[in-house]
């Protein structure tokens, strides 16, 4: 609806995984670092966790996108199945759907899949996103899948992605054997409050082409600072309806007023066009 107003090719602060609008912070950096590292150098089971909202699964559609033409990756974006749909539907991510649902199927079906990439020079990497939500019984089963190995290298590397709970659940006395095949568990940190003026700046240049600069000012990145915690989730969702109230009040830049409003549509779950008195009070302002 703004979009033309401030001269936009495209929103840029929606809340899809699109790896152009990937700001890399110093933890967002280190974090593909260690997956990077981790896939490359066949290390077997990584862990991403993360606040809700601080941009796990972006990292990890970036991470997809970097990665080698040897690797040959699956997502299972849904975590609450059993060990045996989550196997399914990985074996359909792969591209190899087994002879049946039966869980001897489906092994026999990775692991012939494994051998044969094996001989191309090729490997599996599984990501299992909101991994918080696994039961200890698919953890474990996950465990023993990370044994497909040859005497030099892993056949099969997983990538647990979740909310901060998981951390708690892989510590667990029960899970020792899975917790020391983890070689460290990533947690991504929020945007510095520091860095949300680059953050905002950085998704208006990639959505203007290079055209737009300056849109927020000063007031209006400190209310978005405060309200949004530096969680990139949040500071999407107010920029994006600061600047519908901005371009509605027939605004050129965003203020601490478009913001303050945003935040108290935000914060009603009142997600439509600007209230009817919202502009009718802007009016009055005005004159």
């Amino acid at each position: 609806m703004y979009e033309a107003h401030f001269g936009f090719r495209e929103s840029p602060f929606q809340i899809t995984p699109d790896p152009r609008f990937l700001f890399l912070t110093q933890s967002h950096r280190d974090a593909l670092t260690y997956l990077m590292t981790g896939v490359t150098e066949r290390k077997g089971i990584l862990v991403l966790t993360g606040e809700v909202g601080t941009g796990k699964t972006l990292m990890v559609r970036t991470l997809m996108e970097r990665l080698p033409e040897d690797v040959q990756t699956a997502i299972v974006m849904n975590a609450r199945l059993t060990f045996e749909q989550l196997l399914y539907l990985a074996l359909l991510d792969f591209g190899v759907p087994p002879k049946s649902r039966s869980k001897v199927d489906q092994l026999i079906t990775l692991q012939e899949h494994l051998l044969r990439l094996r001989d191309q020079g090729r490997t599996a990497f599984l990501t299992i996103d909101e991994a918080q939500t696994l039961t200890q019984e698919s953890l474990e089963e996950l465990r023993l899948l990370s044994n497909l190995e040859t005497t030099t290298e892993k056949l099969f590397q997983i990538l647990l992605v979740g909310q901060p709970e998981l951390k708690a659940t892989l510590n667990q006395h029960s899970l020792r054997q899975l917790r020391q095949r983890i070689p460290g568990i990533f947690d991504l940190s929020r945007v510095p409050a520091e860095s949300v003026w680059e953050y905002v700046e950085y998704r208006i240049q990639i959505a203007s082409e290079g055209r737009c600069s300056g849109l927020f000012n000063k007031e209006a990145l400190e209310g978005i600072v405060s309200f949004s915690k530096g969680i990139p989730r949040l500071i999407n969702q107010v920029c994006d309806r600061a600047l519908l109230v901005a371009y509605a009040w027939g605004a050129d830049q965003v203020d601490k007023v478009h913001v303050h409003e945003a935040i108290r549509d935000l914060e009603g779950g009142f997600l439509g066009a600007p209230r009817p008195e919202t502009l009718r009070n802007n009016i009055v302002r005005r004159s």
